[in-house]
């Protein structure tokens, strides 16, 4: 893992900024305040500072791979406390043998130095105390933004999977029910048993070819039903009557795919089931305040609805709609008198085909 300082290019400058103010403020203090010459009192500041600005550069690892993982808190401060007498020993010793050798000849920079150390030493050890607060603030910003990554992709895991999950639970069910047909037809209708047969296998092709893909144009999604309602109404008969009003600037709005079927489901369900004469169930599309606006509405019995249930087909809308768009209140169900509505309100896509 890379030393934060050197992630970015800003960091980095203003890393070396930090170090050459302090340094001109050290040499100012020790030029004013010590009456020390300036060359010395330059080179002083120079080497002490410079080489402690390598040495904190270079604490991030023995932070990142060392200390890290320890196991207590009193280990930790045990093992900071030896790393900062080992550090500022070394930078302290390093730093005085090279000025000593330095500036041989001048006793009177010599007493400054010795006479210095007890607040060089605080500095080292402030210097240090700085480094690893940062060190340790990163360090746990990297892992809070590791762990918000990995949960992101869990939930878009667990998401996926609660689509696919919802998904699995229409086909099976009309799945169910189109085969009960079917091995009733065999006796009394072949030729239309036949007919199901091969609607119901372009049903199901046209579902299996789009469960990897979570959208489908408008247009698309009603081809399909049409073919699941050539098969009801081989079911049903004249029972089943279908009208729609889709302007063509709503086919090419993007929605989930095999959203629609559900509801029409539901109005042949709750509406065509229970009913002896012809039931008119209606599709509409319109576009609204940036929404498209999808509206199926049937004739029903409200007694008869009540004894059914609402059932998996609205539950599962509400969810899907829930996981892909993370609003709550784009499915609405209207019952008026004997005529009921599902209204599904879409934001409106920018690519029409």
């Amino acid at each position: 893992m890379l030393n934060p300082l050197s992630k970015n290019r800003n960091y980095l400058i203003a890393y070396l900024i930090a170090w050459l103010s302090i340094m001109l403020l050290q040499t100012f203090i020790i030029f004013y305040f010590y009456e020390v010459n300036w060359k010395i009192s330059i080179v002083d500041s120079l080497v002490f500072n410079s080489l402690f600005a390598l040495v904190g550069y270079n604490l991030w690892y023995v932070i990142r791979f060392n200390l890290k993982e320890t196991s207590s808190v009193f280990d930790m401060l045990v093992n900071h406390l030896v790393v900062a007498v080992i550090i500022v020993s070394a930078w302290i010793g390093g730093s005085w043998l090279l000025l000593t050798n330095t500036f041989s000849d001048s006793a009177t920079y010599h007493q400054f130095l010795n006479d210095s150390l007890p607040w060089r030493v605080i500095m080292g050890v402030f210097y240090y105390l700085l480094f690893i607060m940062y060190y340790y603030v990163m360090l746990y910003y990297e892992d809070l933004q590791e762990k918000l990554k990995i949960e992101g992709q869990l939930q878009n895991l667990v998401q996926q999977a609660e689509l696919n999950a919802l998904k699995s639970q229409i086909n099976p069910h009309f799945l169910f029910n189109s085969l009960n047909s079917i091995s009733s037809l065999t006796i009394t209708n072949p030729g239309k048993a036949q007919e199901m047969v091969i609607k119901l296998s372009d049903f199901l092709r046209y579902s299996l070819s789009h469960d990897k893909t979570e959208k489908a144009s408008l247009k698309q999604e009603f081809e399909n039903l049409q073919r699941y309602l050539d098969i009801e109404k081989i079911r049903f008969g004249k029972r089943l009557k279908f009208t729609t009003d889709i302007p063509e600037k709503c086919s090419g709005q993007q929605i989930p795919n095999m959203i629609l079927q559900p509801l029409i489901e539901n109005a042949i369900k709750h509406g065509v089931y229970h009913s002896t004469e012809e039931v008119l169930v209606e599709l509409k599309c319109s576009e609204k305040d940036g929404f498209v606006i999808i509206e199926i509405s049937n004739e029903y019995d409200p007694d008869a609805i009540k004894k059914a249930g609402e059932g998996i087909g609205l539950s599962n809308i509400k969810k899907r709609l829930q996981l892909i768009y993370h609003r709550q209140d784009l499915l609405e169900i209207h019952a008026e008198k004997m005529i009921f509505r599902a209204l599904i309100k879409l934001p409106k896509s920018h690519s029409h085909e």
